[in-house]
């Protein structure tokens, strides 16, 4: 058992002193509140001290990866479709007997646009936290070289194509690097679609990026 002498009247704190603690830390806790966790989370800084203690920066940072998440996920490549095995007894698809072909009026064969072979030079420039993406409209098979570099600062990239008409979501990567300053190479269109580059700039500069494009395609364009 302690005997500890309890406190005197006096000694206790008043109705006043504990209003004004109160307050105080209220204010603390909103002085808090705007400046260091609105910037830090939020990248909302009405005061400015946020932006000089460097906590804007890393709000930006965040909504800029969740920005980028949410668009990695939307275009996640479709799944394969499931081919199901047959039934014990049961003749599989390609193991089937054909009837008797009934002979069919042959279809004139439809002419595909002509693939000139083209040579192009796009320049483009991206402020930090920015993407954007270089398109060829190619036919199956059709191939182009091509070379593309900053002017200095890394980026990230992804060279991809997505089928005309194709599923939801669905593409198709050819390569794909972070903090790079540049890359060539070739690739062949393993569909009829757009194929191309995605680049977005992850430094704290603007970035300029020139890419040269020679090979079998009909048309090239930025469409972001």
């Amino acid at each position: 058992m302690f005997n500890t002498k309890l406190p005197t009247q006096s000694e206790l704190p008043t109705s006043r002193q504990l209003l004004r603690s109160t307050v105080i830390a209220m204010g603390v806790a909103a002085a808090l509140l705007v400046t260091v966790v609105m910037p830090s989370e939020y990248a909302i800084d009405p005061t400015g001290v946020g932006r000089v203690l460097g906590l804007t920066q890393m709000g930006e940072m965040k909504e800029v990866l969740a920005e980028e998440a949410a668009a990695d996920a939307a275009v996640q490549p479709a799944a394969a479709p499931v081919v199901q095995a047959p039934a014990p007894g049961q003749v599989a698809p390609h193991e089937q007997v054909a009837a008797a072909p009934v002979a069919e009026p042959v279809a004139e064969p439809v002419a595909e646009p002509q693939q000139a072979l083209k040579t192009d030079e796009m320049t483009v420039t991206l402020k930090p936290g920015e993407a954007t993406e270089i398109k060829l409209e190619m036919l199956n098979t059709a191939t182009v070289s091509y070379e593309w570099a900053t002017n200095g600062a890394p980026v990230n990239h992804d060279t991809h194509g997505e089928p005309y008409n194709g599923p939801q979501g669905y593409y198709h990567s050819y390569s794909k690097a972070k903090q790079v300053k540049g890359d060539k190479g070739e690739f062949t269109a393993i569909f009829d679609g757009t194929h191309g580059w995605f680049w977005r700039n992850r430094s704290n500069s603007d970035v300029t990026i020139t890419l040269k494009t020679k090979g079998e395609y009909l048309s090239v364009k930025r469409v972001i």
